[in-house]
């Protein structure tokens, strides 16, 4: 189990961005394309696993864009975005569990769910709204073979 503290200032700092490290990118890759298979050919899950994109589309300045949690996955139905999964390594856990923390507590996204993958240790960290800052290890290490 993790506690953390969150703000609104952590999104804005998200320091990775597009210049994230080839690594991080294949474990992103892996994710969108397994999560993707099984929504696009095997129909098996209901939302749509989309890679970098943007949660809030008014918010496209430079300084004050909008956050872009590694991969969302998308409720078509209802058009929002119910979870996000932030991918990191060990020395990031922290900062990206913030942020996960932060975008689901602090904005108005609609987030329900949202996780971190540790793509150096194979760790999955899971947050609900509402937990008060308590992530607590997930069992979706049974997926870690795709990343």
């Amino acid at each position: 189990m993790y506690t953390v503290k969150h703000s609104a200032s952590l999104v804005q700092e998200d320091e990775m961005g597009v210049n994230a490290p080839m690594d991080h990118q294949r474990a992103v890759s892996k994710l969108n394309v397994g999560l993707g298979k099984l929504y696009y050919y095997d129909k098996a899950i209901q939302l749509e696993p989309l890679p970098e994109t943007m949660l809030d589309e008014g918010r496209t300045s430079r300084n004050d864009g909008s956050p872009t949690p590694d991969l969302v996955l998308y409720d078509n139905e209802v058009d929002r975005i119910p979870i996000i999964i932030e991918v990191c390594h060990t020395r990031g856990l922290k900062g990206d569990l913030q942020k996960v923390v932060s975008l689901i507590e602090d904005y108005p996204y609609d987030i329900v769910e949202g996780f971190v993958y540790n793509y150096r240790t194979g760790q999955w960290l899971r947050y609900r709204k509402g937990d008060d800052g308590i992530a607590v290890e997930s069992s979706f290490r049974n997926y870690s073979s795709w990343v």
